[in-house]
């Protein structure tokens, strides 16, 4: 099974890579907030543009740690059993989750989301607002993005379940989101140097 340690290593590495990436945007979101704010209840403007930029960026933050979620297990789960089961027990809960739940939608979404995608991109669709963003298709084409990082991390989590089947145990767990700072390695958990 050590033939699936490389995989499982570039792929988490690229998912946290990414998944740090779009986190940054929670602080520009935090930012433009506080500029609306300001600009609403100091100086009587609202600017439409302004609100609309934290909605994209919360859009663009939400589609990009998708799969960062699922590395660092932050994901949704009803853990009513789960969480009192052996290992090899979870390994076959996620083995069966992700091909009966996860690769279906995320081929579901892709699917739906290419044509819809596309169109947008073909009209350059923008804001329904007058004063609004004008790049509606760049936001839009976010879900794609969701669906491949995800769709790369959804590899990873199998794969990894794949050898906790075999060997009983994980011997290079992914990283918890609570361990991770930003300068981390996100293969070993230790400070870059």
């Amino acid at each position: 099974m050590r033939y699936l340690d490389l995989p499982i290593a570039i792929l988490d590495a690229v998912t946290a890579a990414i998944g740090r990436a779009f986190s940054w945007l929670t602080l520009f979101m935090v930012l433009m907030t506080f500029v609306n704010v300001l600009l609403r209840y100091v100086f009587g403007l609202s600017v439409v543009a302004a609100h609309e930029t934290v909605i994209y960026a919360f859009g663009i933050v939400m589609t990009g740690v998708g799969g960062w979620a699922l590395l660092t297990d932050q994901h949704v789960r009803i853990d009513v059993f789960y969480g009192g089961m052996s290992a090899r027990a979870k390994a076959i809960v996620n083995v069966g989750g992700t091909l009966l739940f996860l690769a279906p939608l995320l081929y579901v979404i892709a699917s739906r989301s290419v044509d819809y995608v596309a169109r947008s991109w073909k009209v350059r669709e923008g804001s329904a607002e007058i004063a609004g963003l004008d790049y509606l298709y760049v936001l839009k084409s976010f879900i794609l993005v969701f669906v491949v990082v995800l769709g790369l991390q959804a590899i990873s989590f199998f794969l990894r379940n794949l050898r906790i089947l075999v060997l009983g145990y994980d011997p290079a767990p992914p990283p918890r989101v609570e361990d991770v700072t930003v300068g981390d390695n996100p293969l070993t958990g230790q400070e870059k140097s």
